[in-house]
């Protein structure tokens, strides 16, 4: 049964616990230690995550290689416009849909008080990002977590191949602990789901499918609208065979397999189509599907707005514009693993001033939507991928005066 059990696809295993968790919390529900599972969950991911932001973005900076900027300045530009764009969408999206759910120590009337203007956000954030770097590991401040790993990343650029490769395998070596720890996350969503069902009843999916709704909706909006804007002024092209195929051969199997590492085999394949160079495609494809990271943005902004919201803050514009720009930094250091920009969700939850406890809460949430979530996620980054570096490719082309494939 184990051996058929590991079997399975981690969505399969998801919905089982997903399903489960609700028929025990509805005919069951003074079983109350069901929940602990639940609590070990979320608490075992708050452990992790704050040594996972450190160590992967240090790691990435001190082993990043040079010498090709300059060929590859305009797909990297568009990569990280687009994961900008797709966090500005995000807050726009909700603004306009605010979605507050029940997260437990956290509701509108519960006196929270959120920074009250943009000077105080800022200064909250200068005073956590110079807090000590062991300190703000233990205290999961991810602001703080983030300054430091970029330091010790740049400084660490300089030291030898050993020591670069020590970096490298320990980012292996955490990213392997949280895929063991999301491996869980069937009995960890089983616990969630029955303490939410056995308290809250059945209404409380209607909150997760108006959740699950704002992001679709600014998918959607990144995928048909965005995206294709920027492609279209790039190279004064219309640019929906371009979208539509990369939509059809790429995000389609992404949506499947939701990881972009796994799906940079099909990405190759459909650059070899386009007649793209390799010398190109086979660097900027695996250098994609860690930086070109829009559905993590807009999944970052997302949660953290909805926690915000649900928290009672009043967040102002500027605020807003705030969280997107660190939404979009913070992506293009997303864990390859599946639910991996949700793991990031504290940092954006961290300008608010929301508490860790109750940002791992909405994470929680996210494992339980993640096979929507993360799907649409996955399927976005990996398409943007093939996009955008045809689009950089492209643009040289129609200097040449070459006529374009599409």
């Amino acid at each position: 049964m184990i051996k058929k059990w590991n079997a399975m696809s981690l969505i399969a295993r998801i919905c089982i616990g997903l399903l489960i968790g609700v028929l025990l919390g509805l005919f069951a529900p003074g079983l109350r230690w069901i929940s602990v599972l639940g609590t070990m969950f979320v608490g075992a991911l708050k452990a992790v995550a704050p040594i996972l932001v450190f160590v992967l973005v240090s790691s990435s900076l001190a082993n990043a290689k040079g010498g090709n900027a300059g060929k590859f300045r305009t797909v990297i530009f568009l990569y990280l416009f687009s994961t900008l764009c797709a966090a500005i969408v995000a807050v726009l999206v909700n603004f306009a849909h605010p979605v507050t759910i029940s997260l437990a120590g956290i509701d509108a009337s519960s006196g929270y008080t959120a920074p009250g203007s943009m000077s105080e956000i800022i200064m909250n954030l200068l005073t956590s990002v110079i807090a000590n770097p062991v300190d703000a590991l233990a205290k999961a401040n991810y602001i703080g977590i983030l300054f430091w790993a970029v330091v010790f990343g740049l400084a660490l650029k300089k030291a030898g191949d050993g020591t670069k490769k020590v970096m490298e395998d320990l980012a292996e070596g955490v990213s392997m602990v949280v895929r063991w720890v999301i491996n869980c996350a069937p009995f960890g969503i089983l616990g969630l789901v029955f303490d939410t069902v056995s308290t809250s009843g059945l209404e409380i999916f209607t909150s997760y499918g108006e959740l699950v709704l704002v992001l679709v909706v600014t998918m959607l909006l990144v995928a048909l609208v965005v995206n294709p804007l920027i492609v279209g002024i790039t190279l004064r092209h219309n640019p929906y065979p371009l979208i539509f195929r990369c939509l059809r051969q790429s995000g389609v199997t992404a949506f499947f397999t939701r990881s972009s590492a796994a799906n940079i085999p099909v990405n190759m394949e459909l650059c070899k189509e386009l007649g793209l160079d390799e010398d190109m495609y086979s660097v900027s494809i695996p250098l994609g599907s860690t930086i070109n990271m829009d559905g993590a943005a807009a999944v970052i902004t997302t949660f953290a707005m909805t926690a915000a919201f649900t928290a009672g803050a009043k967040i102002t514009l500027p605020m807003a514009i705030l969280l997107s720009i660190v939404a979009s930094f913070s992506a293009c250091g997303t864990s390859g693993v599946a639910g991996g920009s949700l793991l990031l969700v504290p940092l954006g939850c961290s300008l608010f001033g929301i508490s860790n406890d109750v940002a791992m809460q909405i994470v929680g949430v996210g494992f339980i939507i993640s096979v929507i979530q993360d799907s649409l996620e996955t399927a976005l980054n990996s398409s943007g991928d093939v996009i955008f570096t045809a689009t950089a490719e492209f643009a040289e082309w129609k200097k040449q005066g070459k006529e374009l494939p599409i």
